[in-house]
């Protein structure tokens, strides 16, 4: 008979694991799909909303709490608004990689997602004096080769995958070899993540791109996060959120997840960090290497 597996050992005897994270997409996603948006300047300013007001809004509310999160970005993003991102790193706040211009691995060849990779490393270096150690698949749609791609450029960690309630080292397919000719096989921390928590699913719409035109009250985002919350908790797992500037970092829906970050932080079993550190916690428990394979059709 199928059992879950145990849950892991978290720091200070903590029963469960928490990170808020942010995706600091600002245009890139919707340039992305398709560059004619870029002539509609209502759309356009909905995005650029993110880093110029909702950034600020959100760090101030995280300064207040004194939570240090994980912002993902794209590398265009970066050269673009070159200024939120340092602002976020000047905020001790870890900086993730989250594509070039948002680019969706699946849908690219493998040297088209490893260019992408690349770009935005050279970009965040360029521009904010980082290099990341975490990366999250744009549009939460990693490839078959997103974790080999990163295991060769020395991230610790994934946020792309929906497999398990909590983190695991993620095997990473032989390469051709060491210097010696040796094969040689590695592994990524992988740290899950799920629809259910992201605020696109409750607050996005853009006439004619994305969305029902129904869009959530913050009372009702934050009673659907909660409920992950309690139920992770209740497991012993890693609850995730990703929320993003240009939609959670409107005032009146900001004002509820800052009540949400008051409960998390006031609960004494869990242990809330970036997601650096909780891959590294991950990584420093020797757990076995899961492999993951493409099903057969």
């Amino acid at each position: 008979m199928s059992r879950l597996p145990p849950p892991l050992p978290w720091p200070g005897g903590a029963r469960a694991a928490a990170s808020f994270t942010f995706d600091l997409d600002a245009e890139s996603g919707l340039l992305w799909e398709s560059s004619a948006v870029a002539a509609r300047a209502s759309v356009i300013t909905h995005q650029s909303y993110g880093p110029l007001v909702g950034l600020p809004r959100l760090l101030d509310l995280l300064e207040r709490h004194r939570v240090r999160s994980t912002f993902f970005v794209p590398g265009w993003t970066a050269e673009r608004y070159p200024g939120a991102v340092r602002d976020v790193v000047a905020a001790g706040h870890e900086v993730g990689h989250h594509g070039y211009l948002h680019e969706q691995p699946s849908a690219l060849t493998a040297e088209q997602e490893a260019t992408a990779l690349d770009r935005g490393l050279e970009a965040l270096e360029a521009v904010a004096g980082v290099r990341p150690v975490g990366y999250r698949a744009p549009m939460w749609d990693a490839s078959w080769r997103t974790a080999s791609l990163l295991a060769e450029r020395g991230f610790l960690y994934d946020s792309s995958l929906m497999d398990a309630d909590t983190p695991y080292e993620l095997a990473v397919p032989a390469g051709d070899g060491d210097d010696d000719g040796q094969p040689t096989s590695s592994s990524i921390v992988e740290v899950p993540i799920h629809w259910a928590l992201d605020d696109w699913e409750r607050y996005a719409y853009l006439p004619d791109l994305v969305g029902s035109g129904l869009i959530e009250a913050p009372a009702v985002a934050r009673a659907v996060w909660e409920a992950e919350l309690d139920g992770l908790r209740d497991a012993g797992g890693c609850w995730v959120l990703t929320c993003h500037p240009f939609l959670s970092g409107r005032p009146g829906r900001a004002m509820e997840l800052g009540r949400l970050i008051e409960r998390v932080v006031g609960m004494d079993d869990v242990w809330l960090a970036p997601l650096e550190d909780v891959a590294r916690h991950v990584r420093s428990l020797g757990l076995p290497p899961r492999t993951l394979t493409p099903p057969q059709v």
